[in-house]
């Protein structure tokens, strides 16, 4: 049939009688014959034309349209204008079937959705990788979870730490010999753009390109439809894909620029900003999704997402050009702006969360809500650079200015409460409440370093946690094993009544303490020595004084008896204790 076409367009065109209406009813003809055979295309997969009789027949209704060849309110210029209209709804059609983008070079053939997708398996239960930021779970202990907090902090993972994530745009160069434009697709551009711009279809041919296919950025995840509330590794993916795409327009817009498209040179630029915008945009809808969240749950991704944007922005920028910079210099920084607000929002009600918790005390143990605290500000603390600027930015009202001060209002909030925990759990025992207050303190002195955050809240803030941690251990001494030790002090005129004093208030005193617990290896060992050395000096003085031998059967311990009972203090086995 094709060459059947293209032999009678041929002879219509030679001959010098031929009429204008019969050159547009055999073009029409061969136009409408190649539209209804909807699996013919004009270009094969290799971009080789395989319907040339389809373009001369084009080709010979824009002579006639660009030759006046019937009057503007003729039925015949109207039947060629609409022919027209339909051999151009065609090329389009097939600009958007063209694969100008080659992502064979980029993990297989599939551009960045194999990288997004493999990132999206690590990130699957099994693949190590924990949320990025604490959750609450019903647990005996109240609303925080002990494991979750503790296998957060052991985990040590941040929201982008998976090993097997590799692509070649997450380098910082790329690199030269990477070419992700197909040589073949150029001649089919000009051959489309020309005939575009011959029939003033340069407008249409503008709106095809906010539909125009890019296998390059393809990257199979739907963040425009994701239920981001129930779908936390889309988080994880959104800041992939804005990392990757980031580096691979700078690719793509240098190499494209620099190819000669013919006809087509004057829409590469339009052509390349449509393909970036369709790409920014849905990142854009993604990312302001987050920016009506208050919940404290969400707040690292909130910041992940707020830094990831920030930190992309400058380089997106310098891609756009003329009235396509709105793109980014509008709405990036208003999305930016929403992000901050949430993120101070956020803020607020984590330290709400923690001042308010209302799980009680079940030990003396460090409380789950210290653990939930101290996990919380060491996952923010990578990121106080930008919650420096987010919160020092906030309007009156704010209460945290910077990373320092909203970490010293979450620990403030955090001794506050468990303040009021320990006297309504420990009401009748003073040694109880002052060793649960100085495993609390000990754990947040420590985590505090851990997360590198003491020289922020400054030497005066770390000196009055030690010696504070001194008074409650001196207390706790003092309340606990001071009774047992003021039994061999007053002894008096009768050393065996005094000696089974002892013997009964020690064993009473041990029974209840060996089980207690105490996490800290270092302040374990610490506190036992702490109490050898009230206990054992005097209970050795005593027995010397009161000449050990005289004493008989009053002596149920020796010296190192007790030394070594005392050695077994604090283990933790609370379920032992009655």
């Amino acid at each position: 049939m094709g060459a059947a076409v293209a032999k009678a367009l041929g002879d219509i065109a030679n001959a010098p009688e031929a009429t204008a209406e019969a050159r547009l009813a055999v073009a029409a003809r061969a136009m409408l014959r190649w539209d209804c055979a909807s699996d013919a295309g004009i270009w094969d997969a290799e971009a080789v034309c395989t319907n040339r009789s389809f373009l001369s027949a084009v080709d010979e209704i824009l002579q006639l349209t660009e030759t006046n060849a019937f009057p503007m309110s003729s039925p015949a210029r109207h039947r060629m204008d609409s022919v027209l209209g339909v051999a151009m709804s065609r090329l389009m059609d097939e600009f958007l079937l063209l694969r100008v983008w080659d992502a064979s070079q980029l993990q297989g053939t599939d551009g960045l959705r194999l990288a997004v997708e493999r990132f999206s398996v690590s990130m699957a239960p099994g693949g190590g990788v924990w949320l990025a930021f604490p959750t609450g779970g019903s647990t005996s202990t109240g609303e925080l979870s002990v494991g979750t907090t503790d296998e957060l902090h052991a985990s040590g993972r941040s929201l982008l730490s998976c090993p097997d994530m590799v692509t070649v745009f997450v380098d910082e160069t790329v690199p030269d010999d990477l070419h992700l434009i197909c040589p073949a697709s150029l001649s089919v551009l000009h051959e489309i753009a020309l005939r575009v711009i011959r029939a003033g279809y340069t407008k249409e041919l503008l709106q095809t390109f906010t539909k125009a296919p890019c296998h390059v950025l393809d990257s199979r995840v739907n963040f425009e439809d994701a239920e981001w509330w129930t779908a936390e590794d889309m988080t994880k993916r959104w800041i992939l894909a804005t990392k990757l795409i980031a580096k691979a327009l700078v690719v793509m817009q240098r190499q494209l620029l620099a190819q000669n498209c013919g006809a087509f040179d004057r829409f590469k630029d339009d052509y390349f900003m449509a393909i970036a915008k369709q790409s920014i945009v849905v990142l854009l809808k993604f990312a302001d999704g987050f920016t009506s969240t208050q919940s404290p749950e969400k707040l690292i991704y909130v910041l992940e997402l707020y830094e990831t944007l920030s930190s992309s922005a400058p380089g997106l920028l310098h891609l756009f050009t003329g009235p396509h910079t709105e793109l980014i210099s509008r709405q990036v920084p208003v999305v930016l702006a929403k992000l901050e607000r949430a993120l101070r929002t956020a803020t607020g009600a984590l330290a709400i969360k923690i001042q308010t918790e209302s799980s009680q005390a079940e030990g003396v143990g460090v409380h789950p809500l210290a653990g939930y605290t101290m996990t919380c500000v060491e996952l923010l603390a990578p990121h106080r650079a930008a919650l420096d600027m987010i919160l020092a930015d906030g309007g009156e009202g704010e209460r945290a200015t910077s990373f320092g001060s909203l970490v010293a209002e979450l620990i403030v909030g955090l001794e506050r409460n468990l303040e009021e925990k320990c006297g309504l759990a420990f009401a009748d025992g003073l040694p109880s409440q002052h060793l649960f207050l100085a495993n609390n303190t000990g754990f947040v002195l420590s985590r505090a370093a851990d997360a590198d955050v003491t020289s922020l809240l400054g030497d005066d803030w770390a000196t009055r946690r030690r010696s504070r941690l001194e008074q409650h251990t001196a207390r706790y001494l003092q309340a606990s094993w001071g009774p047992v030790v003021a039994c061999l002090e007053t002894a008096g005129g009768k050393p065996a009544k005094a000696l089974a004093k002892f013997n009964a208030a020690f064993d009473e005193m041990h029974g209840s303490q060996v089980c207690r617990e105490v996490p800290d290896p270092a302040f374990r060992a610490a506190l036992r020595k702490a109490v050898s050395d009230m206990v054992v000096p005097v209970y050795s003085a005593f027995l010397q004084e009161q000449k050990y031998v005289k004493l008989g059967k009053s002596v149920r311990y020796t010296v190192d008896d007790v030394a070594q009972s005392l050695s077994e203090l604090f283990e933790g086995a609370a379920l032992l204790c009655t």
